[in-house]
């Protein structure tokens, strides 16, 4: 009975435009309420435990790489790059806006950050040029979840830290999916473009291509040394995050000369408003985690499944489709925390490899950020189109298609997801 009348109050709370983070806390302090001899100022103490952790310092520290990236215009960079490789193709700064996002994917692993640095610049170029608002807006906000997917990826090593998962193996098994998701997504454009008669660049000649080469190569070793130095041991993903940070300062104020102090606080405050709202979110998610433990929902989940799901395929397209569903109005962040600890051990007596399902979880939240009401790349990106919520997603829907494609794909055939860790490393696996 208590549960239904918490599940009760979620749904309500909800539905009246709370915001997420404030239900689960609220959630979780009325939960914590029911139990007999508890004080009630033991969710506050679970809330800080749950953020006490090395881990988590990596979450402000990508998005703080990311906000340097978009301020010390190494976006812009990126852009120009991607537009010499794939602007001569028909609908060339849509290509670009997607490679881009793939590039950007390698160097910061926060997609919000992505929607907002990349399409403050491409949406309204891509209207200028012709392209209408809704392919503007849907490409842009699609393409940014991929940041999540490629490595460095936050919510990859907050499952990491979660289940002991090697951060590496995680990082490995993101590489071809998100490459995928990027070539499919370029295929929808490439159709796009055909029947829009969307305009093309002239073919850069060779030498432009090298001259943006190597203006934008150490913003490119970026990714090369994050990921070579988590998987080599020589620094944890919250060090690389750290590292990212430091060498994007370094290469913006000293190499480009486009970074300059004044720019600082502006960086820190955006990186805090973002940082706090993931963290908070996390914290409160934390508390409401306490309390399913403390009423053994893993357990019953557990018996649950044993009792009546008999396949590991189903248990698959359910945690998909479960996933699917959480993420229309929750954080990945949040998510996991709730939710893995719970799953975990179902997937396990399937003999659903951890590094899988934490792929899997990844990208089925990806498709979080761009489906309402949550949404949140979705949203940052009708902002800056000018586009009603209502016709973004539906400009959104044919790349999320080829998200659940891939995502498909990586469930029913895992060697998609594990061929480069094995061939690197075999004994991830």
């Amino acid at each position: 009975m208590i549960g239904i009348t918490l599940l009760g109050m979620f749904i309500i709370l909800l539905v009246i435009g709370i915001p997420i983070a404030f239900v689960i806390g609220i959630v979780a302090l009325a939960g914590f309420m029911t139990i007999p001899y508890t004080p009630e100022a033991l969710l506050p103490v679970k809330m800080l435990n749950g953020l006490d952790s090395f881990v988590l310092l990596s979450v402000p520290l990508f998005i703080l790489a990311a906000n340097l990236m978009n301020s010390g215009q190494i976006s812009q960079k990126l852009i120009d790059f991607s537009l010499t490789m794939v602007g001569h193709i028909r609908g060339g700064l849509a290509h670009a806006n997607i490679l881009v996002s793939m590039l950007f994917a390698g160097i910061s692993g926060a997609a919000q950050a992505d929607t907002a640095g990349v399409g403050k610049i491409l949406i309204p170029s891509m209207k200028k040029q012709g392209y209408n608002t809704g392919t503007a807006v849907g490409v842009t906000a699609a393409s940014s979840t991929i940041g999540v997917i490629i490595p460095p990826s936050i919510p990859m090593i907050i499952f990491a830290g979660l289940t002991n998962v090697s951060v590496g193996a995680l990082f490995l098994a993101g590489i071809i999916p998100g490459v995928a998701i990027g070539l499919g997504m370029m295929i929808i454009i490439y159709i796009l473009a055909k029947k829009h008669n969307y305009p093309t660049y002239q073919r850069a000649s060779l030498k432009k291509f090298i001259k943006q080469f190597l203006d934008v190569f150490p913003a490119l070793l970026t990714p090369v040394i994050l990921i070579g130095g988590v998987i080599s041991g020589i620094f944890t993903a919250t060090e690389a995050a750290a590292f990212a940070s430091i060498y994007t300062i370094i290469i913006a104020m000293f190499y480009y000369k486009t970074l300059k102090l004044k720019d600082f606080p502006k960086v820190f405050v955006d990186t805090l408003t973002l940082s706090s709202l993931s963290l908070f979110a996390l914290a409160a998610a934390n508390g409401l985690g306490e309390l399913l433990s403390y009423y053994q929902l893993s357990a019953w989940t557990e018996q649950f499944f044993s009792n009546n799901i008999h396949s590991k395929w189903v248990f698959l397209l359910i945690i998909i489709a479960f996933f699917l569903f959480v993420g229309t109005f929750m954080d990945a962040i949040p998510a996991m925390i709730l939710f893995i600890p719970v799953i975990l051990p179902v997937a396990e007596t399937f003999g659903v490899d951890p590094v899988l399902l934490g792929l899997i979880t990844v990208m089925t939240l990806a498709i979080g950020l761009v489906t309402p009401p949550y949404g949140l790349c979705l949203l940052l990106a009708a902002k800056i189109g000018k586009l009603p919520i209502e016709r973004s997603f539906g400009a959104v829907v044919p790349y999320i298609v080829v998200v659940l494609f891939v995502l498909l794909a990586v469930a029913f055939i895992p060697g998609v997801a594990t061929y480069i860790p094995k061939i690197l490393n075999p004994d991830m696996f």
